[in-house]
């Protein structure tokens, strides 16, 4: 609050994730942010903060944390900095996103041995993106975050309630969920009549220790919920995409149109994040 107050700060970014965020709802005044908008940034816990913002009308930024993305050994990712840069330090509109081609990484190097600063990372081959099902174009405001911190807002007075024609992003965290955490938490999604109001849903690659060739685990339990049990045949996703608990990632604006064109597998955001 004392960040979003102060007019000399123009940026909060988070120092990193966490599970307890939930905890500062009741020490938060909307009208501070919604009377001072700033960029607010991070990802995971900062779930949490993000639906604080869209709900005192702020658009933030689901991306980089300064701990982990900004600190990464031997410098930041240049798909990640090529992100931040259009979509932060630039008015123009966003446009398309396009697929990491260098590779992705979920390795973890202890930060408590100096020595480690100077190894990089090991990247695992890029996976691309798989547009799992749908059809035509489709657009959309974008919502959504780290699928258990999520889920965590519901019943809340910080849920988002304008679900129509929202595209929903997903992605889970370092612990790894299981597919079938995913699939329950979809199937309360649409038992509270979300599913079928969206124009799209976007998960990012599985954190944690997941091995490629159980990604595909994930892509069935999707299915299973949006197409099989709610016969969502033409509502497009795309999974395995690169943002949230891998690195690198690109950035989501809250609130921002974005449209999926599922015959050209493109994903663009549709309007520029700042302002001059």
């Amino acid at each position: 609050m004392q960040a979003f107050a102060d007019p000399s700060i123009k940026g909060i970014f988070a120092t990193i994730g966490g599970d307890d965020s939930i905890r500062l709802l009741p020490d938060l005044d909307l009208n501070v942010i919604r009377n001072n908008p700033k960029i607010f940034l991070g990802y995971s816990d900062n779930t949490i903060s993000h639906l604080v913002c869209y709900k005192a009308g702020l658009t933030s930024f689901y991306g980089p944390s300064i701990m982990v993305e900004f600190a990464e050994n031997s410098g930041m990712f240049p798909y990640m900095v090529q992100s931040l840069r259009k979509t932060l330090f630039s008015s123009e509109k966003i446009g398309e996103v396009k697929p990491d081609t260098d590779g992705w990484t979920v390795e973890r190097l202890d930060w408590a041995d100096p020595a480690n600063q100077q190894i990089k990372r090991k990247l695992n081959p890029p996976t691309g993106w798989k547009f799992l099902q749908g059809h035509g174009v489709r657009r959309g405001h974008l919502m959504g975050g780290c699928i258990e911190v999520f889920d965590w807002a519901r019943g809340t007075e910080i849920f988002p309630e304008n679900w129509q024609d929202a595209i929903l992003f997903l992605e889970t965290s370092e612990e790894a969920p299981p597919p079938e955490t995913v699939a329950r938490t979809l199937r309360v999604l649409a038992a509270m009549g979300i599913l079928s109001r969206l124009s799209g849903i976007l998960f990012g690659r599985p954190g944690g220790e997941v091995p490629v060739e159980k990604f595909k685990a994930y892509d069935k339990a999707i299915l299973q919920v949006v197409n099989q049990e709610e016969g969502l045949t033409d509502l497009p996703v795309i999974t395995h995409m690169d943002f949230g608990h891998t690195s690198p990632m690109f950035v989501l604006p809250y609130g921002l149109q974005a449209g999926i064109d599922v015959e050209s597998e493109r994903f663009s955001i549709l309007e520029n994040a700042v302002t001059d």
